[in-house]
Order: C-alpha cells, then sequence, then structure tokens
C-alpha cells in the first residue's frame, strides 16, 4: 500500500486516495469506496487502524460504556442498532450486548460474515432511506435502545434521512452514541447534515450526556483529524417536518 506522493493536504477527506499492488500493477482506491476496500480481506484493518491509527470505534464504545455505567445501566441490557456496520469492528467491541448491524452495502456484509462471524445478532443490507416495510417491521420487534454509528456520518456515506431513520427506530429513553467530523458543527456549516445534529444538540430530541473534541485519526499527510464524539439520551422522535425543512437547506 502506498499514497500518493504530490500535495495530499489539497484533497477534501472522502477524496483521499492510496494505491495497492495487485496484479502486477497499482491500482488506485478511494478511501470511500468502501465495497472495493471490503472485498480485499485485512484492507480495510491495515489502511484505517495500522496506517492512519483510526481510534473511533474504541472511543465511542468507550464514552458510551462510561456514560451507561454512570446512569446504571447494565450493557447487556441493550439492543444495540449499529448502523454503517461495515465488517464488523463496533459490533465486535459490544459483544456484551445484543447487537444489531446495519449497512447499505452487501460488500460489508459478506465481509462482515467473513471476517467478524457471530458478532451480530442480525445484520440487515438496507436503504434506510427507503427502508422496506418488512426490515421495519423486524426492526421494530428488536425493540432497538441504542444507536451506534461511528465514522460513517457527514460524507453522504449515511444521508440525513437515512440517520434520522436509524434514530426513530430508538424508543425513547434509550441511548444514541455517533461521531461527527469538527468541521460539521463549525457555524458556518449549513448543510442539511450539519444542521440536523445542531438541532438535536440544541433541542430537547436529545438530552446529550457527553461532547468531546478528540482525534479520530491522522490523514495521509500526517495531519490530526478531529471529531466530537455526543452520546446522550434519546427524548423525542426526529419529526418529519423538521427532517424535510433540514432536507431542503
Amino acid at each position: 500500500m502506498k499514497f500518493p506522493l504530490t500535495e495530499p493536504h489539497q484533497l477534501q477527506q472522502d477524496e483521499a486516495y492510496f494505491y495497492i499492488k495487485e496484479d502486477d500493477h497499482d491500482l488506485k482506491l478511494r478511501f470511500h469506496d468502501y465495497g472495493e476496500i471490503y472485498k480485499r480481506p485485512g484492507l480495510y484493518e491495515q489502511l484505517f487502524y495500522d496506517r492512519l491509527r483510526c481510534s473511533s470505534p474504541k472511543k465511542v464504545c468507550s464514552v458510551l460504556q462510561k456514560v451507561l455505567t454512570e446512569n446504571h445501566v447494565e450493557t447487556d441490557e441493550l439492543r444495540v442498532l449499529d448502523l454503517g456496520a461495515g465488517n464488523g469492528i463496533v459490533g465486535e467491541i459490544l459483544q456484551t450486548a445484543r447487537v444489531i448491524g446495519v449497512d447499505i452495502s452487501k460488500e460489508a456484509y459478506i465481509a462482515c460474515v467473513r471476517d467478524r462471524p457471530g458478532v451480530y445478532d442480525a445484520y440487515y443490507v438496507a436503504d434506510f432511506c427507503n427502508i422496506d416495510s418488512l426490515t421495519a417491521q423486524e426492526l421494530n420487534e428488536w425493540r432497538i435502545d441504542c444507536l451506534t454509528c461511528v465514522a460513517a456520518l457527514g460524507f453522504g456515506d449515511i444521508p440525513t434521512k437515512a440517520f434520522a431513520t436509524a434514530y426513530n427506530f430508538v424508543k425513547n429513553g434509550g441511548w444514541i452514541a455517533f461521531n461527527i467530523k469538527e468541521t460539521f458543527m463549525q457555524e458556518s456549516d449549513v448543510s442539511g447534515f450539519s444542521r440536523l445534529i445542531k438541532h438535536l444538540l440544541v433541542t430537547d430530541t436529545l438530552e446529550v450526556h457527553h461532547l468531546e473534541r478528540y482525534r479520530h485519526r491522522i490523514s495521509i499527510d500526517g495531519r490530526p483529524l478531529f471529531y466530537y464524539v455526543v452520546v446522550g439520551k434519546k427524548e423525542f422522535d426526529i419529526s418529519p417536518e423538521i427532517l424535510r425543512e433540514l432536507e431542503c437547506a
């Protein structure tokens, strides 16, 4: 694996790319070409965890555990929906709970079965912007009381509507844990997704218990990339009216 040598600092986080040697030639892959990355065993971990030192799964899960302990909630009592489950890294950390994975990518599901079989009680390949009635019914039957979403928000990988759909599957009084790139928290960002997160933080839709800036990983040229981890208790659903307003922003 090798990174480009020319002006990597000019690339946006979702534009970054790298090369791997395959069939005697260099294959170029973007960091967000998850389907292609998941097809190659170990490549996701080598790229993001070995080379770029991603800390987010452990960080988000440890903060969630801290908040649960402070509120006298046992992890093994939870039914967790892991949105953007990928090949199961968060699910592996949360194995003491009942965890339901969901990802839009079939390649992610195949990689999870290959790399971490059995970490999820169920795994759905589903588009949460257009969820079918059968999947919705089954998810409701799980009685979800916790949502995790790690390193998957804000770049179009999980749209605003998909996150809101997952949020609304969690029962009122359940727990929400996610992380978000620091720039999406800035006042200058008026995108629909950024406005949704700010809406959660400043209204009674989510009771925030922990908000912390931390180093998510390093960039390909060694700069630290900072995210926020957010853990809170869900008070109310995100209303369709609010979602329509934000999507039109």
